[in-house]
């Protein structure tokens, strides 16, 4: 039982060193179309590939391009931009309270720009139909005042001079959700048949890379399911023709690590949605089912466009308030949402109290360490009981070694009378499996810890420890290769894991021996270039166990004679 035990141990650290020394290799040797959308042709919707598209060899610069059109402002407390009335697109977007960098003159993050720009990124809203004149992108829109804000929505229109008025009102809330009303009014002769549509196109592929961890690209959900298997590599191949679904209601766009664009109908909207490439571009779009607009009558649809930080709450509220199906899955949780959301609600809130993310997180360790507590008493318990009467069960194997089933029938009742549960000193490790993978998760894709300092030079939380002896811990002007940029907290990782390991009796076999020799060294590199709020919570992790530790030792004395012998 004392091999099954360490071999369960042993199991449970290779399989960190594939966790997380899979992705860790993999960032050092891998580095990290424009509407109409469609159109309806004898009664069938087909794509449409925009004629004129721009060949984007040449650039224009950004702040010349937003200058040159005629545009609202738009201002809350998240975002600063404005839209585009020609072609009715918003296309200029920053986030003032998220930087590029944690330098001081860091410029904020912008997420929009317009057609034309480098890394032109925008979102559009409009109509295609036949036998009717519907807007394009160089249609030029009159609005009704010059700011959108939160308190004074914008109502942009256009007559086609046929006896129809297109007209889009466009609102924003205090974070980073627009809600968008498509309205057609027909004061024409006779009937007409339109389609409204959504989209969202950005210039080539995000600089997050798509990982095994998360997934960044193109995503969405589709009936109700969440969609993370369409990537880059797909649309590419796809090209015009794009991958596309059949949808009520739901949810489409691009995310990145930290920042999402989506487009979200109506809840109960019947959609063909999807995405699609061409010229380096992507594309994520929908389409509702043609309406037939009477003489004399309007139509209205209402869709919403998210474009902004993938705050966790602010998802989760949309999600709620306006039933956007499964909108918190912008996050790619993974398999553990079940750990995740509790473990980040939790340091979210113990930050807000104490002000300080790695205090938080040092918080979150002592309380995953007590919650674990009980279940370490009786793990160590159990181990103190294993060797205690490991004499007799030498014994029992000893006497019993031509029976087989005789022999483990002894061993059970030897458990049965002695008390002894030998199941019970691997269920601690089984439990926090799940906990850490959660909580690595929660640590690398929430933006809540991105640039968050702790103390002296971890001046940000998100990245890693950037203090390494080899430079001289700074002294020497030069900047290591992330490989063998060793920082303070990997190296403190390190070393309490290898006194942890110390503390353990020693394994009678030889190669596990010099695997748990190694082990602590190996992790120390492997955690390097990890973000340094990870690398914090699992030195602190490692010292509350070594405390544990020497607290039961002094509570199961013949468990501590085992380990100095």
């Amino acid at each position: 039982m004392e091999s099954q035990q360490r071999n369960m141990i042993l199991a449970v650290l290779l399989s960190a060193l594939v966790l997380f020394g899979w992705s860790a290799l993999s960032s050092y040797w891998f580095p990290t179309a424009n509407p109409p959308v469609t159109k309806i042709e004898e009664g069938q919707t087909k794509a449409v590939i925009p004629a004129g598209t721009p060949t984007r060899t040449v650039k224009r610069d950004r702040a010349e391009l937003v200058a040159a059109s005629p545009r609202v402002a738009i201002r809350n407390a998240k975002v600063v931009g404005s839209i585009n009335l020609t072609g009715a697109r918003i296309d200029d977007l920053t986030l003032p309270e998220h930087r590029e960098t944690i330098a001081k003159d860091s410029p904020p993050i912008r997420l929009l720009s317009p057609e034309g720009a480098a890394k032109a990124y925008f979102a559009s809203f409009g109509w295609s139909g036949e036998g009717v004149a519907v807007p394009g992108p160089d249609t030029v829109w009159t609005a009704d005042r010059r700011e959108l804000t939160p308190t004074t929505p914008v109502t942009l229109s256009w007559p086609n001079g046929q006896g129809q008025v297109f007209r889009i009102k466009i609102a924003i809330d205090d974070g980073y959700l627009f809600t968008v009303e498509q309205q057609v009014a027909n004061t024409g002769a006779g009937a007409v048949a339109v389609r409204p549509y959504g989209l969202v196109s950005r210039e080539g592929r995000s600089p997050d890379r798509d990982e095994w961890v998360a997934h960044v690209g193109p995503l969405g959900v589709f009936n109700a399911a969440a969609n993370y298997d369409v990537d880059w590599d797909d649309l590419d191949e796809a090209g015009a023709a794009g991958t596309r679904f059949q949808s009520r209601g739901g949810w489409l766009g691009f995310g990145d690590k930290y920042w999402l664009t989506a487009l979200a109908p109506g809840k109960d909207a019947a959609i063909d949605a999807g995405f699609r490439s061409a010229a380096g571009s992507y594309q994520a779009d929908y389409a509702l089912q043609p309406a037939i607009v009477a003489p004399g009558k309007a139509i209205s649809v209402t869709s919403r466009l998210f474009a902004g930080a993938k705050e966790v709450a602010l998802l989760d509220d949309y999600e709620d308030r306006y039933g956007i199906d499964k909108f918190g899955r912008a996050i790619d949780w993974g398999w553990f949402e079940v750990f995740e959301k509790p473990i980040f609600y939790y340091l979210d809130w113990v930050f807000k109290q104490v002000g300080n993310f790695g205090l938080a997180i040092i918080i979150l360790t002592f309380t995953v360490r007590l919650i674990m507590f009980p279940i370490a008493q009786k793990q160590f318990a159990s181990m103190a009981g294993m060797r205690v009467v490991q004499p007799k069960m030498k014994a029992i194997q000893e006497r019993y070694k031509d029976d087989k089933p005789r022999q483990q029938q002894e061993i059970m009742a030897l458990y049965k009378s002695e008390k002894i549960n030998p199941v019970a000193g691997c269920l601690p490790i089984l439990l926090q499996i799940p906990i850490f993978f959660a909580l690595y998760k929660v640590l690398v894709l929430t933006i809540e810890m991105r640039h968050q300092p702790f103390v002296a030079w971890l001046h940000d939380l998100s990245a890693p420890d950037p203090m390494t002896p080899i430079n001289l811990f700074g002294l020497l002007d030069f900047t290591p290769p992330a490989m063998i940029a060793i920082g303070v907290l990997p190296i403190i990782l390190g070393i309490t894991m290898w006194m942890q390991f110390k503390l353990n009796p020693a394994p009678t076999d030889p190669i596990q021996a010099q695997m748990f020799a190694i082990m602590p060294w190996v992790m120390m590199v492997i955690m390097a270039p990890f973000a340094a709020g990870l690398q914090l919570y699992w030195a602190t992790s490692n010292i509350l166990t070594i405390a544990q530790q020497k607290w039961l030792y002094s509570k199961h004395p013949q468990m501590k004679a085992v380990v100095a012998s």
